[in-house]
C-alpha cells in the first residue's frame, strides 16, 4: 500500500514523528550527537530534504503546504536553537541549507509527477 493511501490520522502521526525526531536532533547539545563527518550544512540539507520528501510521500496533493511547513519549521528550529541553553546557536546559513533541501525535494517531486503524467 502506498503511504498516501494510509488513513489520514496515521499519515499525520507519521509526519509528526518525522518532525519530532528532527526537532530532537536539532535541539540536543551537539556533543551528544554522533559526527558522521559530512558537515553541518550537508546534514541540514539532507534532513530537510527527507522531511519534505516524507511529506510528499504521505500527502502528495499538498504541493505548497509541505514545503511551506518545512521552511517555517526550519526557521522555528533556528530560533529555538538561539534561545535554548544547549550550546547550539541560530545560524542563517543553516536555514539556507534547510531551504536548499526543501527546494531539492520539491524539484524531485515535481519531476517525478511530470514523468508520471507523461
Amino acid at each position: 500500500m502506498l503511504p498516501y493511501r494510509f488513513a489520514r490520522p496515521l499519515r499525520l502521526a507519521l509526519y509528526a514523528l518525522a518532525a519530532a525526531i528532527l526537532l530532537v536532533l536539532c535541539l540536543l547539545p551537539s556533543q551528544d550527537l554522533p559526527d558522521p563527518g559530512t558537515g553541518d550544512r550537508f546534514e541540514h540539507t539532507a534532513a530537510w530534504f527527507v522531511l519534505t520528501a516524507t511529506g510528499y510521500a504521505l500527502a502528495p496533493r499538498r504541493v505548497l503546504a509541505i514545503p511551506a511547513f518545512a521552511l517555517a519549521y526550519g526557521l522555528a528550529i533556528e530560533v529555538l536553537q538561539g534561545l535554548a541553553p544547549t550550546g547550539r546557536h541560530a545560524d542563517p546559513m543553516d536555514l539556507a541549507a534547510d531551504a536548499l533541501g526543501v527546494g531539492l525535494a520539491v524539484a524531485g517531486f515535481l519531476a517525478v509527477r511530470r514523468m508520471a503524467r507523461a
